[in-house]
């Protein structure tokens, strides 16, 4: 029961105090409906939309970008965290710069994107790209980085190559860092797709967003993002977080 609880109950507690005090707010009418919808007004819509079947083609249009894009950025973010953890020159010379460009919000690689790429799938896979890397970059460089010592000297005692020593040692040990360093790419991920669908007539959740806002219709805008952070919490929940656990308690991190 208290598992139950824990894991059902309490989180839907959450959701719960949204709505109600979502429609406390409708009630007390300190805005015009047109500006505040209620939640059944906003419900109704996200319906709507499932019932056409625009809702689906767009979440299936923005999850396809978003996985490419995010996959593009785990591995040139590995590789780059990788080599900065594990070589003083090119974490001196490239670690500010790389920590600098963190800082950048993602919204503000997309005129590059457009001069670079014009109004097409490349320029928002770019943005998608440019909004994870770093993030991950960092966050590999730090899962290497708190790996213990006694790691490493144990794989030296034993005379590893150094493909073995990252195959055996070192990416085993930094994996439950680095699959928390993931869930911060995603989400950084998805507000760069977000910003890159918006910018231009395309396919997709930010499209949606869009038409909402150019037909003042604000319950559907509401209700994308309704589905949006839906959809980043089934993702954290059901892949990430699955996964975390699993090497936490592997590596004894928590009971099992």
């Amino acid at each position: 029961m208290n598992t139950v609880t824990h894991s059902i109950v309490k989180p839907l507690l959450g959701w719960v105090s949204l709505f109600a005090g979502w429609e406390i707010l409708v009630r007390l009418q300190l805005w015009p409906m047109w500006i505040f919808p209620s939640p059944q007004r906003v419900l109704t819509v996200l319906f709507n939309l499932l019932k056409t079947g625009d809702l689906f083609s767009a979440v299936g249009v923005s999850v396809q970008r978003l996985a490419i894009g995010f996959i593009i950025a785990v591995i040139i973010g590995t590789l780059i965290g990788l080599g900065l953890a594990r070589n003083r020159n090119l974490k001196q010379i490239f670690g500010g710069l790389i920590l600098g460009l963190q800082t950048l919000p993602s919204i503000c690689w997309l005129p590059l994107a457009l001069l670079w790429f014009g109004l097409n799938e490349k320029a928002i896979l770019f943005v998608v790209v440019m909004g994870a890397v770093l993030s991950i970059t960092v966050a590999v460089e730090g899962a290497v980085r708190t790996i213990p010592p006694t790691y490493l000297r144990v794989g030296k005692m034993f005379k590893l190559s150094r493909f073995n020593m990252y195959r055996r040692i070192i990416v085993p040990a930094m994996l439950p860092n680095f699959v928390t360093g993931l869930k911060q790419g995603w989400a950084f991920a998805w507000r760069s797709l977000m910003a890159g669908e918006m910018l231009f007539i395309t396919a997709g959740l930010g499209q949606l967003l869009m038409i909402g806002r150019e037909l003042n219709n604000i319950a559907q805008v509401m209700a994308v993002m309704l589905t949006i952070v839906v959809l980043g919490l089934a993702i954290d929940v059901l892949i990430f977080g699955l996964v975390e656990r699993h090497l936490h308690r592997q590596w004894g991190f928590i009971r099992r």
